[in-house]
């Protein structure tokens, strides 16, 4: 292993055992360490009580909704924040829950084929973007710098999380993902891991969700051009596990209503639909 590869490694250990620990810390139950572990006893013996599998990506606003939901319900709302299909096994392996929410429609896709959904809504779009260190020390300005010798890159886990596998489709697409693979210094299992690395100034670029760096003073953007880019869309639904089916569809539908879709706006998403973003629709991972 490259001693580059050793130190990245070392980080990710110590920035998902940082993200747990801010997690413990919040009011709702949020896990982003991809562990099969059984919900919590609040999560499936309180009726008061909703369990969400939330990639990590939405965070920021579904920590705010779910406050809200609860402002307004007096129903609890416990997330599962971890990488899409991390969250996917979960479920498949304790068959428990109420509400499934991806970072692309693809996931979803593949728990209702598995028969784990129902009702279901679609909320923002996921826009990739290349993200890297504040002034952008290594001058990249497309994805064709990805592959230029000595650049390192950071990209997600394509077994863990919707951006790794979206990410290596695009650079598939654009005929470099061969050349970017031999610059790639680590993977991470989370969105928010990329987010932290690359903050850090220990990648030179990563690929990213577009909503996660609105604002961000050590992180700067560069656009993928439609045409070279893949855009997602964010699903929510409720699960058939749930024995709190009604409760749980009134959060998918708050989520999913203008108030709902007014928090993703402030946090920097697309809301759906968008003229803009009209022919992503039935796109496909």
């Amino acid at each position: 292993m490259k001693p580059a590869q050793i130190v990245m490694t070392m980080i990710l250990l110590f920035s998902t055992l940082t993200l747990g620990c801010i997690g413990e810390e919040q009011k709702h139950i949020s896990t982003i360490d991809g562990t099969n572990e059984e919900l919590t006893p609040s999560a499936t013996e309180n009726p008061q009580s909703l369990h969400v599998y939330c990639g990590a990506g939405m965070r920021k606003p579904m920590d705010e909704i779910g406050s809200l939901f609860e402002e307004k319900s007096g129903t609890s709302i416990n997330y599962n924040y971890a990488g899409s299909n991390t969250l996917l096994s979960q479920m498949e392996l304790t068959q428990k829950g109420d509400i499934y929410m991806p970072g692309a429609t693809y996931y979803f896709d593949v728990a209702r084929e598995k028969g784990f959904t129902d009702h279901e809504e679609l909320i923002a779009y996921h826009v990739p973007v290349i993200a890297v260190p504040e002034g952008n020390p290594a001058n990249i300005t497309s994805l064709d710098d990805l592959a230029k010798s000595g650049v390192n890159v950071i990209l997600g886990d394509s077994k863990a999380c919707a951006i790794g596998k979206l990410g290596n489709k695009i650079l598939e697409k654009n005929g470099i993902y061969e050349t970017v693979e031999q610059n790639i210094i680590a993977r991470g299992a989370t969105v928010n891991e990329l987010v932290i690395y690359v903050s850090m100034n220990q990648a030179d670029a990563s690929i990213i969700w577009e909503d996660l760096v609105v604002n961000s003073e050590k992180i700067e953007t560069v656009t993928i051009p439609c045409e070279q880019n893949i855009i997602k869309i964010i699903p929510i639904g409720t699960l058939i596990f749930s024995e709190q089916n009604d409760a749980a569809k009134t959060f998918v539908d708050f989520v999913a209503s203008p108030e709902g879709k007014m928090i993703f706006d402030k946090y920097g998403f697309t809301t759906y639909p968008n003229e803009k973003y009209e022919n992503w629709r039935y796109a496909h991972d």
